[in-house]
């Protein structure tokens, strides 16, 4: 009977420990496997993990300290408890068994086995000292002890797990740096290879796509799939994608943290760069404007005595940053790119270029939204330079299409999504604002609001609520938070009527939402969409 009643103990533990683990994986692996990111969701999401759901099982089976009869049972009862209230949801972003997770998994499953061995050791101890010294209390406490010990564990996974990741630190560097010294060989046999770099606080993915187009009517192009902007995404592409007929490599860089664009130039060493815009995004782990602003012209620096640095003027802290190095400006502001004659309306943007040289083209696209027009800007601006008449570029520039998730153009039956699902930033969410303006009919936002602004993310928020009021006729917000309370109360301070703001659990919800709204040719328009994390 004791090892009938040991086996369903372990299963229970085993069962809710693996669950537990799994959970806190999955937000670990959303926050980039970063100590500090997932630190501060977890000081944002408290209520996640301590709550009814979590702490009545643990109790359930701490119960069973009472009496050693009674353990197996009500261990039973709390891991089925568990299950029932904490079985994986369906995510936006499912957990992905990347090798990484695997060595974790391996390494919660070594510490688990340890901490289930230790415990049924000073307990077994505790128990067989009670029988002998004939000490009911001695006996009862190692029953006690297994079921507070077992319990209190499954309970801290979701903090075990940075320990785990720091006990697979130098594994994890080990082989990163294997790959990264194969990414940085390929480089290196490849001398005639032209490496841009593309970075900015918003725009970078839109104008690796724009620019790789146009280059590509006179060079062969390779750039970074996707959203491959950390040294391990690149190094991942160099690999996977770098061919010996590639000429330019366009090499998107991303940044959370000061010092991570210059971490990516080290290995990609480019020759030049493009800076398309310095923002507040990510202040949450910045810190400061100041330091977004020295972390993005970290790439400056790398191309210094290489090549120019392109930098969107129509962004103000780049206007006014003095560089003792080449730069070549874009924008509407810009002194060497220069944008003029630009109209915006719903099926389109119409614009014209002064180039260096004198001359001049006017360019039309299909594409919504100023924010379009300043990277096909700034692209046009680097495959110019690179020695590709505007004449050439015009009919190429018409051609382009909408990034994926970018202010993309989505037509349905009786409704056009502007799908902006990509956007997190202040000042893309307020140009996004201003596309839907432009549009004909119903006008209707669905957002879960804005994130990774630190302490000024609830008044960006406000904010972004009082845009809206001036943009759309109704406003749906996504899911239940503190950002979606400041977007809601700075709408109605905007004027837009408490009837004309709907909440939703799901953006799934939000557009059957606005599917029953009453209106025509309605214009929907999803500004960003937040994963599991957040």
């Amino acid at each position: 009977m004791y090892w009938i009643y040991s086996i369903v103990i372990w299963l229970s533990y085993g069962l809710c420990a693996f669950l537990a683990f799994r959970q806190a994986l999955h937000m670990f692996q959303l926050n980039s496997y970063q100590d500090l990111s997932y630190g501060n969701y977890l000081k944002s999401h408290q209520k996640t993990y301590w709550n009814a759901k979590r702490i009545v099982p643990c109790v359930l089976m701490a119960l069973g300290g009472l009496s050693i009869n009674a353990q197996p049972f009500l261990f039973a009862a709390g891991a089925g408890l568990w299950w029932l209230v904490n079985r994986p949801q369906k995510a936006k972003k499912p957990l992905v068994y990347t090798p990484r997770v695997k060595r974790l998994l391996t390494c919660a499953v070594v510490v688990a086995v340890a901490w289930a061995s230790l415990t049924d050791y000073i307990a077994t101890v505790l128990m067989l000292t009670g029988v002998l010294s004939e000490s009911a209390l001695l006996a009862q406490t190692g029953v006690m002890y297994t079921s507070l010990a077992l319990p209190l564990f499954i309970l801290f996974q979701h903090r075990l797990i940075m320990l785990y990741n720091d006990m697979m630190a130098p594994i994890e560097k080990a082989i990163n740096n294997h790959y990264i010294n194969d990414a940085r060989k390929i480089l290196a046999s490849r001398p005639d290879l032209r490496v841009i770099g593309i970075t900015g606080s918003y725009g970078k993915t839109s104008t690796k796509y724009f620019l790789q187009r146009l280059l590509s009517t006179r060079y062969n192009v390779y750039m970074t799939p996707g959203n491959y902007n950390t040294t391990l995404g690149v190094t991942r592409a160099v690999r996977e994608g770098l061919r010996p007929t590639h000429e330019i490599f366009l090499c998107e860089m991303g940044a959370r943290h000061v010092g991570d664009i210059k971490e990516v130039c080290e290995l990609a060493k480019p020759t030049m760069g493009i800076i398309t815009s310095v923002g507040p995004q990510h202040l949450e782990t910045f810190g400061s404007l100041d330091k977004v602003l020295s972390t993005k012209l970290e790439l400056a620096d790398a191309v210094k005595g290489k090549g120019p640095v392109f930098l969107n003027f129509d962004s103000e802290p780049l206007k006014t940053r003095n560089l003792s190095q080449e730069s070549i400006s874009y924008g509407i502001n810009g002194e060497n790119y220069t944008m003029s004659n630009l109209s915006i309306d719903e099926n389109g943007s119409r614009f014209s270029i002064k180039a260096p040289d004198g001359t001049r083209q006017e360019f039309s696209t299909r594409l919504l939204g100023h924010a379009n027009v300043q990277n096909i800007c700034g692209a046009i601006a680097v495959a110019h330079h690179l020695g590709i008449p505007l004449t050439t570029l015009a009919p190429a520039v018409r051609q382009l299409e909408s990034v994926p998730h970018r202010l993309q153009l989505i037509r349905q039956t009786g409704l056009t999504i502007i799908d902006d699902a990509y956007n997190s930033n202040p000042a893309g969410a307020k140009n996004a604002l201003e596309t839907l303006a432009l549009c004909r009919g119903t006008r209707i936002v669905i957002t879960p609001g804005l994130v990774e602004l630190g302490d000024r993310e609830l008044d960006y928020n406000e904010t972004l609520g009082r845009q809206t009021a001036d943009t759309c006729h109704h406003l749906i917000t996504v899911g239940e938070s503190d950002r979606v309370d400041a977007i809601a109360k700075g709408a109605r301070e905007g004027g837009l009527h408490r009837d004309n703001i709907h909440p939703a659990a799901t953006v799934q919800q939000a557009m059957e939402l606005a599917r029953s709204l009453p209106g025509d040719s309605k214009m929907v328009l999803l500004l960003n969409d937040l994963t599991d994390n957040y």
